[in-house]
């Protein structure tokens, strides 16, 4: 990976530390047949644990309580899980956020690839308007964390005060200035795939604010 998008990425652990919570703890897509599917291994690890269980009280009875309350915590902690990913699946605001940064995300494993197939020799393929391209995802990658950090912030604070109103700033007005010439052009592809990706963000943002706006104006009546 050359030296200027080093860094750029959103990583797992940064985005767990961003958002208090990973992309593998929730289910994507959120819907009724996936709760169902991963429900229904549940069941089956569930089955498993019962069967173990049985076994080892079969060949150490004398230490049953020991393999009831070892299994008994294991069952606990499956059920809690299912439990934990269905509730926070339900947060509509980080799911999208978390589609976001993997199409990020995607945009510079793109050029990151690019990049090996120009150093194999194939000098056509180079990113020609490079330093742009780099620019427009150092523009998203801060909304981005903006945006998850501001999510975590009205998430754990309902009553968030309106006045912090700065936190929804962005950087699509300085994206918006970059102008885009050849949307064919590698570069151009990019820019615009960066573009939207940036617009999607700014959706996100303007969601968060006007549903703690509609939180705090019913919180009042």
């Amino acid at each position: 990976m050359r030296a200027d998008i080093q860094g750029l990425e959103i990583t797992v652990g940064e985005l767990k530390h961003l958002s208090g919570a990973g992309p593998d703890r929730v289910y994507r897509p959120a819907s009724a047949t996936k709760f169902a599917r991963e429900a229904l291994k549940t069941v089956v690890l569930i089955v498993l644990v019962l069967i173990s269980c049985w076994l080892l009280v079969a060949i150490f009875p004398r230490a049953y309580l020991f393999w009831f309350a070892l299994h008994l915590a294991a069952i606990v902690g499956l059920i809690f899980e299912d439990v934990w990913k269905i509730r926070w699946s339900q947060n509509k605001d980080l799911i999208n956020l978390f589609d976001d940064v993997d199409r990020y995300n995607g945009i510079i494993k793109a050029i990151e690839i690019n990049d090996r197939i120009e150093d194999a020799g194939n000098a056509e393929v180079k990113i020609g308007d490079r330093a742009k391209v780099i620019q427009a995802l150092q523009l998203i990658r801060d909304d981005l964390v903006r945006a998850l950090k501001t999510e975590r912030i009205l998430r754990e604070n309902k009553k968030f005060v309106a006045s912090n109103s700065e936190l929804f700033a962005n950087n699509l007005r300085t994206l918006n200035s970059l102008q885009i010439s050849d949307r064919s052009s590698q570069p151009g592809r990019l820019l615009y795939e960066a573009l939207q990706l940036a617009m999607a963000v700014q959706a996100e943002m303007k969601k968060l604010q006007d549903r703690n706006a509609a939180n705090l104006k019913n919180g009042k009546n």
